[in-house]
């Protein structure tokens, strides 16, 4: 039985870009008082970075299942794997996406899998799942023939 799991991190370039916000909370707290500016700066960049770590989903396939986030998809009802890059992803996830759908998606990563769901009682007939490495992922999701 294949395992896999990934945990979809937010991309250097995101905590980078989250620096912004020490100048701007620093320029708009300096006329009150300039330590409490730069403290609340550091405060704020930090509780931003810290956010984003703790937001970052976790993908994982075991004996049970697929688990995607909070949502779960059981081994029995993983039907065909397909996966996406580039173009491919953006349609899937644009103009092509049935609005049933079940997403897990993070913008800074611009691959993923479609998952067909088999489960005739389950409303989405397809997850679509960001990853970094989607043909491990893929490989790990289709059985051994």
């Amino acid at each position: 039985m294949t395992s896999y799991s990934e945990r979809l991190w937010p991309t250097p370039w995101l905590f980078i870009a989250c620096l912004l916000f020490l100048p701007a909370v620093t320029l708009m707290l300096t006329p009150i008082n300039f330590t409490l500016a730069i403290i609340v700066a550091i405060v704020t960049y930090a509780a931003a970075c810290w956010f984003l770590i703790l937001t970052s989903p976790r993908v994982t396939l075991d004996e049970r299942g697929l688990t995607a986030g909070r949502a779960t998809l059981p081994r029995e009802f993983i039907g065909a794997v397909e996966v996406l890059h580039g173009d491919d992803f953006q349609l899937a996830i644009g103009p092509k996406l049935d609005a049933r759908t079940h997403l897990l998606l993070r913008g800074w990563i611009k691959s993923g899998v479609r998952i067909e769901n088999t489960d005739a009682q389950d409303p989405a007939p397809f997850w679509i799942v960001s990853s970094r490495t989607p043909e491990d992922f893929a490989a790990a999701l289709t059985p051994a023939a």
